[in-house]
Parts: C-alpha cells; structure tokens; sequence
C-alpha cells in the first residue's frame, strides 16, 4: 500500500469514525513521515480541536513545529499539552513535552 493509498484509508475510516484520536493520529503521523510538517501540524490542531484530551497529539505537534521554525507557537502548543497529559497520568507524556520544551527554551 502506498503512503497515498495509507492516507486515503485513514480518511475514510476517520470519515466513518470522526472521534477517534488514534486515527487521527495516524493521518497526521502519515504527514509528518512524508515530511509535509504543515499539513502534520494542520491535522494534528484538527486532532486536539477534536480530542482535546490526546496528549501524544500536542508532543507531535509541537516537534513538526519545531522543524518548521515555528517555535513560539510549538512552545504554546507543549505548555498547553503538558497539563493535559498530567491530568490523564501520563508522566511518560508529560515528560517527553517538558524536555522539549525545555531544549526549546534554550535555543
């Protein structure tokens, strides 16, 4: 299956099932992995508009971001989804966006 013929699938499956933060996820993760940051970045605002609480989203996110240069914005997206990963008890989560944002606060 090719990585077009992937995305294809995944959106009719999200068609199908617009709530599910895991294939969101994978649509955005689809993206980013072609090295399209923007439209990963625009399908994982879209996962977090429609699964607030999916704390993986805001670590990808915020790393496509990052890649992009957009660092303030990657920044607001990680102090917004480090909460959201506490409040769910997911120290694993919250640890990966703490360091990020940490290593971002120094460059």
């Amino acid at each position: 299956m090719t990585a077009e013929q992937r995305r294809a699938t995944l959106e009719a499956m999200i068609a199908d099932e617009p709530t599910d933060p895991e294939l969101r996820y994978s649509l955005a993760m689809e993206f980013a992995s072609a090295g399209d940051d923007a439209e990963a970045v625009r399908r994982f605002e879209e996962l977090i508009r429609v699964v607030p609480n999916y704390p993986p989203a805001y670590h990808m996110a915020a790393r496509a971001l990052q890649r992009l240069n957009r660092v303030v914005e990657a920044k607001a997206l990680l102090v917004e989804g480090i909460p959201v990963a506490q409040k769910k008890g997911d120290a694993h989560a919250a640890g990966e966006m703490t360091e990020l944002l940490e290593s971002l606060d120094l460059s």
